[in-house]
């Protein structure tokens, strides 16, 4: 029975086109010997793959597992171990087609033979995102992406599906584009950069175990192949979705603007990120202090930025521009040792002759307490109100009044050194004078 339905949209009439034909080959596959004899062969085959594949597969998996060897073939075995779960239906696959030529010797037809074959890959491939790929983003693309794909290819609709988003041209202002290009776009962008961000995780993983390299040439190698790899990523997408890479040209002349106008900071901090890398003068580990009165451990350094962080736990991000127009003090530089000092003084009634000697005994018992470039120096420092002054000079690979508390030890050392000795710490005194003599109380 035929309907009429020139009255209704184009979609609708197509999709009523389709069906009437899905009826009629479903009903010419429902009355035919050759359709009949091609179902039992694929009944037949996949039987076939399920007894072989019981027998197989623990075979297979007993020979691949390498168990808890460790050697050159471990990690390929274990990539080839997780991808038995295609076995069933590529068996499948396999075995359909071998038959496929004699049903199409003896019907010369094999519409349900190829039905079928894609009817295996279709399990194939719900084999590969239920059972195989363990990435969220991987299996969310092959839940949403690559199931609807296979499943219009299974039932022979993926060529209109294709034609029809073809056909279909959309437009923002002066841009015209096809709904395929807006899909491919969307499944091979975000393979594509999904890769691109695995391929750069892995290379950085690379460049940081090489430790012949400087700490700032391996974070520059890191940034170049990272621009590299998603640059490459860029021109494969724009080439993917058929857009001409000359009209970037006028993008590219927009974007110049912009940088000379609003985007100037970022294009300059970005510049002096990389001298900073190239020069190697501040990287990673390094503890620096700058004009502007930031201080800390460098933890990251990223294209716009340096990240620091504070001995009490917080993190200041410094443009990097201010590594380059400002001083920058850095304490770490080449491990090189820093100097601290620690104050203190003694009673005007002790022979201070004796104090250096004394001092720098002490704060040389420290394990941390370098005696290169200098070993701990006592020097006398004035003589000040309540007693005399003197300052020990020691050097110690490190920092102070961080992880480590150098200053605070010593200090310790000479307290103890002092009362040892019998060497008195002054109290604050001040003499005061009354003119005129005191006040008579009167009787």
């Amino acid at each position: 029975m035929e309907l009429d339905l020139s009255d209704q949209p184009e979609i609708v009439q197509q999709a009523y086109g389709y069906a009437v034909q899905a009826y009629e080959l479903a009903l010419s596959w429902l009355l035919s010997p050759a359709a009949w004899s091609q179902f039992a062969l694929l009944v037949a085959a996949y039987l076939l793959a399920v007894l072989i594949t019981r027998r197989l597969r623990p075979a297979l998996a007993r020979v691949i597992d390498p168990g808890d060897k460790e050697n050159i073939l471990t990690a390929p075995r274990r990539f080839v171990l997780q991808f038995l779960p295609l076995l069933l239906p590529l068996l499948a696959y396999v075995l359909t087609g071998v038959g496929e030529g004699i049903v199409r010797s003896i019907f010369d037809s094999g519409s349900v033979i190829a039905f079928g074959k894609r009817v295996f890959l279709f399990m194939a491939a719900r084999a590969l995102v239920r059972d195989i790929i363990t990435d969220p983003f991987l299996k969310l693309l092959g839940r949403y992406a690559l199931m609807p794909i296979m499943a219009l290819y299974a039932l022979g609709l993926l060529e209109v599906v294709n034609t029809l988003l073809s056909e279909t041209v959309v437009g923002v202002g002066n841009i015209r584009f096809s709904l395929i290009t807006v899909v491919r776009g969307i499944i091979f962008g975000s393979l594509l950069f999904w890769l691109g961000q695995w391929s750069n995780t892995q290379t950085s993983a690379l460049i940081e175990k090489n430790q012949e390299l400087r700490p700032s040439i391996r974070q520059l190698s890191i940034k170049v192949v990272e621009f590299l790899i998603f640059g490459v990523a860029f021109i494969l997408l724009m080439n993917i979705m058929g857009i001409n890479l000359s009209a970037l040209a006028i993008l590219g002349g927009a974007i110049g603007v912009g940088l000379g106008f609003g985007l100037q900071k970022i294009a300059s901090n970005f510049i002096s990120g990389v001298i900073l890398l190239l020069e190697g003068q501040a990287t990673v580990g390094d503890f620096v202090s700058l004009d502007g009165g930031e201080e800390g451990t460098i933890v990251k350094m990223t294209a716009r930025a340096v990240i620091l962080e504070t001995f009490d736990g917080r993190w200041i991000v410094v443009p990097n521009e201010d590594f380059i127009i400002t001083r920058v003090v850095n304490y770490s530089d080449s491990g090189s040792a820093n100097r601290y000092e620690a104050p203190f003084s003694v009673s005007y009634d002790t022979d201070i002759n004796l104090v250096p000697d004394i001092i720098e005994k002490a704060v040389a018992q420290h394990p941390e307490v370098l005696d290169d470039p200098y070993p701990p120096d006592c020097e006398l420092r004035g003589f000040g109100d309540s007693g005399i002054d003197f300052a020990v000079e020691f050097w110690v690979n490190g920092l102070d009044d961080g992880p480590n508390k150098y200053t605070s030890d010593v200090l310790f050392l000479i307290w103890n050194a002092l009362k040892d000795a019998d060497i008195e710490i002054p109290y604050p005194q001040r003499v005061v004078e009354i003119k005129g003599g005191l006040p008579q109380s009167s009787p």
